[in-house]
């Protein structure tokens, strides 16, 4: 037999005394990640996002270092401090490898690494050999990496704790050489099969003499090569000083040959004791793989109970709520049926179109399934509690259970309509149609970028502003009637400085306030093109202006600064201000109210203040991840806010009790904003917002996905043709009040007139 059929031969051996100990080693990977699981569940959450993950990381890491490995280095294992030596486990452990060398002796094979760093031993006392089977004389090939370490190599934190024990490894590693070296070895003869066998000598006196201190180890293994024992050997374990005396004889063919080694009554003698060592050994093993196969079992049973619950609990919302619509439809067919009788018309409509806009609809619905059903069994979920807990509020006398009965039965019958009516506004339009197009500022000039849209109180006007420093008003009815290549304002405003936002009064028609980058809020008087008021008491750039609509000459703006300032038209100076510790990019005032306001901040979260108490927000929101850019109200109990983080979020109000509020009634996705402000307007449920893909998305209040979008095309005017440009973004966008109408404006100045079609 060749020498790489002896190797192979070797590895099986040793491959199968590593299969228990590579079980053994899974299952403290497990226990080691189910104790970082619950040390995760049990760390407190920091302020910032970021810190918390960084926090986090480092914890696991130092948990690592310090959670033991499943298998250990048999050199790691012998120099343990105040090792006890057990009989049946140092022959158990000797055995193994006496077995193995002699497998490789039949073989032809001379092994050369029988040395304990070239062996890993596992919780069951099972070894598995780490080096390559050698038949060179010296075994040196080898023995360079088991001084680097045993088994897989070691990290410094490893030889770090090495240098602290009683025994350092380092050290250890450098004299095991030498100690596990045959006399004609060192004499410069070749290693032989008697060489393994003086080895074997030597690895039996580490396994049952133990040392208190490293000089002494150092002394006795010197000693060991002139057979020398120490004395509390001899008398303890006389039978196994003998036996390894004999495995050291200075004269290789007076030395025995493995065969003799393994018949030996040595170990044949305590032979029976070892295959019951063996036998609970396998015992043991099977239990815990068994334990193993019923742990996973037992999940994957919870888990798929859970999901068969939540399938039940689904199929029966869906049984209810099927034959509810089933009752609605009867009863409205019948309602039809006598309307028809007594007036004796047949109606008249245009068959091929209701089924295109079925089938329209129908498309759309199935596109949208998954995100649609999600919906649908969220709100379902959330009514059944809703309804659990009015329930458990109103007391549990007898007398009052019909009246519970009944009022969960309402709200579960009730909950619908409003989920009908999302989805039929979701599924009413299928695009955005562009009606009129307008080129804000010079046609000739770069710097076009619009930064705020929006109209007048009677929605016949429109104004822009941006870094062209003019604002510039148009009529809405005039653009979208008259087929013109070019469009002028009606009226042109120059500011000394750009541009970030325009609002119009609501009550006086000819007022529009105004913020520029040099910090400057200036109401105008449209008619005839001039300020009619200027204040000048922000310190930095002005990012957002908003008029009271119940006050008409109270003002709100917000900067850099992180202040915000409330302003009356009529006085000199602010009436109030806010400090913030962040930039602030968005104020409005509450629709009802003109004493709450609503802050969008650059430190993630969203400030609701009533202006009889600046120091302290009454509410937090808090659950975008980056600057939040816009805040605008839906009604006086529901909130909108953007944020860079490519997320629009749905707040309500009505939490705001708690102070602070960290779950959105919605999360809207699809768009992309990380570092542009690019919009947002809000209008009968629907919210539109850009994107930095210069695309217009319009969502719905029910439902996280977008219902409709539309691309700014860029044509370049050289060739006619489309083209990309990635630096184009949408910078503003303004419904026409409670319309289909949405105004939308990109960073390269072109505005377009939209309407849900």
């Amino acid at each position: 037999m060749d020498r790489s059929e002896s190797a192979s031969a070797w590895d099986n051996s040793r491959s199968r005394s590593r299969s228990s100990s590579s079980r053994d080693h899974k299952q403290r990977d497990r226990d080691r990640d189910g104790e970082r699981e619950r040390n995760r569940d049990s760390e407190d959450t920091s302020t910032d996002g970021g810190e918390t993950e960084e926090g986090e990381g480092e914890e696991i890491e130092e948990e690592e270092e310090e959670e033991p490995s499943g298998e250990v280095s048999l050199r790691e294992w012998l120099d343990r401090p105040s090792r006890d030596v057990d009989r049946l486990e140092s022959l158990h452990v000797f055995r193994q490898v006496a077995e193995a060398v002699g497998l490789a002796h039949s073989q032809g094979v001379v092994v050369g690494n029988i040395r304990p760093s070239c062996f890993l031993l596992s919780a069951f006392s099972r070894v598995s050999f780490i080096e390559s089977a050698s038949g060179s004389g010296s075994g040196s090939d080898s023995c360079d990496d088991a001084r680097a370490g045993p088994g897989p190599a070691r990290n410094s934190s490893e030889e770090e704790r090495g240098e602290k024990n009683v025994f350092p490894l380092k050290r250890v590693l450098g004299l095991e050489f030498g100690w596990y070296t045959s006399p004609e070895e060192v004499e410069g003869g070749p290693s032989t099969f008697a060489s393994d066998v003086y080895r074997l000598g030597v690895l039996l006196f580490e396994l049952f003499c133990t040392f208190d201190t490293f000089d002494q180890k150092i002394g006795m293994m010197s000693n060991l090569r002139h057979r020398v024992m120490p004395p509390q050997l001899l008398l303890k374990w006389p039978q196994e000083a003998s036996f390894c005396l004999w495995l050291l004889h200075p004269v290789p063919e007076n030395r025995p040959k493995m065969s003799e080694v393994l018949q030996s009554g040595f170990l044949n003698q305590s032979r029976n004791s070892l295959q019951e060592r063996d036998a609970a050994v396998r015992l043991r093993e099977e239990i815990d793989d068994q334990e193993l196969l019923l742990e996973f079992l037992l999940q994957l049973q919870k888990q798929k109970q859970e999901a068969e619950d939540r399938l039940r609990k689904a199929i029966s919302f869906l049984s209810s709520d099927i034959d509810e619509v089933l009752r609605k439809q009867s009863v409205l067919q019948e309602s039809v049926s006598d309307d028809r009788s007594r007036k004796r018309v047949r109606p008249i409509f245009d068959l091929a179109l209701q089924n295109e806009t079925v089938l329209s609809k129908s498309s759309r619905l199935m596109k949208n399934f998954k995100k649609l059903e999600a919906v649908y069994l969220s709100s379902r979920s959330q009514i059944v509690n809703k309804s659990g807990k009015e329930g458990t509020n109103e007391g549990s006398s007898v007398d009052n259970l019909t009246v519970k009965e009944g009022f969960c039965e309402k709200l579960e019958k009730e909950w619908m309509n409003p989920f009908l009516e999302s989805l039929c506004k979701y599924l009413t339009f299928s695009r955005l149609k562009v009606r009129a197009e307008v080129k804000h500022g010079d046609l000739l000039s770069s710097s076009n970028l619009v930064c705020s849209l929006g109209f007048d109180r009677d929605r016949e006007l429109f104004a822009t502003a941006g870094v062209n420093k003019k604002i510039q008003i148009f009529e809405c009815g005039v653009i979208l009637n008259e087929e013109r290549d070019i469009h002028y304002p009606v009226v042109e405003m120059c500011n000394r400085s750009k541009l970030s936002c325009v609002c119009w009064n609501s009550y006086m028609k000819s007022q529009i306030a105004s913020s520029d980058f040099e910090g400057v809020v200036q109401v105008w008087d449209v008619t005839r093109g001039q300020v009619f008021a200027e204040m000048r008491e922000h310190e930095r750039r002005v990012w957002s202006v908003d008029f009271s609509l119940v006050d008409p000459t109270r003002l709100a703006s917000g900067g850099d600064d992180g202040c915000v300032k409330i302003w009356h038209i009529n006085q000199a100076g602010s009436v109030g201000t806010i400090r913030t510790k962040a930039n602030v990019c968005s104020v409005q005032f509450q629709p009802d109210s003109a004493r709450n306001i609503a802050i969008g901040s650059a430190d993630h979260r969203v400030y609701c203040y009533d202006l009889r108490n600046l120091r302290i927000p009454y509410c937090t929101m808090m659950g975008h991840t980056k600057t939040v850019s816009y805040v605008k109200y839906m009604d006086p109990y529901t909130l909108v806010s953007a944020s860079t983080d490519s997320t629009l979020k749905l707040w309500d109000l009505a939490k705001c009790q708690a102070r602070v509020v960290d779950s959105p009634l919605q999360t809207f996705s699809g768009h992309l904003n990380t570092k542009n402000f690019v919009g947002l307007s809000i209008s009968d449920g629907y919210i539109a917002t850009g994107s930095e893909t210069n695309e217009v998305f319009v969502y719905h209040k029910g439902f996280p996905m977008p219902v409709l979008s539309h691309k700014f095309s860029i044509v370049d005017p050289i060739s006619g043709q489309e083209i990309e440009d990635p630096n184009q973004f949408i910078s503003s966008v303004s419904w026409r009040g409670p319309s289909s109408t949405l105004l939308a404006a990109n960073s390269s100045g072109s505005i377009k007139l939209l309407e849900m079609d």
